[in-house]
């Protein structure tokens, strides 16, 4: 997971990477989850044993991103129209 979060989050901060930010985070959680990948506990033990040292920010971040999008309802980040 924190691989994917850390590859989530470094797409999300480039400029180019805003016009599909929340689309984007979407498939690679379904992704990952269709693929058993990655699956982490609140106990941050993949951040002590990581190789590349990323920090359980980046699945924070990450989980930030996925709740907006979900809560939006569209992958690509724009309100649909009704929505709030």
């Amino acid at each position: 997971m924190l691989f994917v979060a850390a590859k989530v989050a470094h797409l999300a901060h480039l400029p180019q990477g805003q016009p599909e930010r929340y689309r984007r985070v979407l498939s690679m959680v379904e992704t990952m989850d269709r693929e058993g990948f990655g699956n982490c506990t609140n106990y941050y033990e993949c951040e002590a044993a990581c190789p590349k040292s990323i920090s359980v920010r980046f699945i924070a971040q990450m989980n930030r991103d996925y709740l907006k999008a979900a809560w939006r309802g569209s992958g690509d980040g724009r309100k649909t129209a009704g929505s709030p």
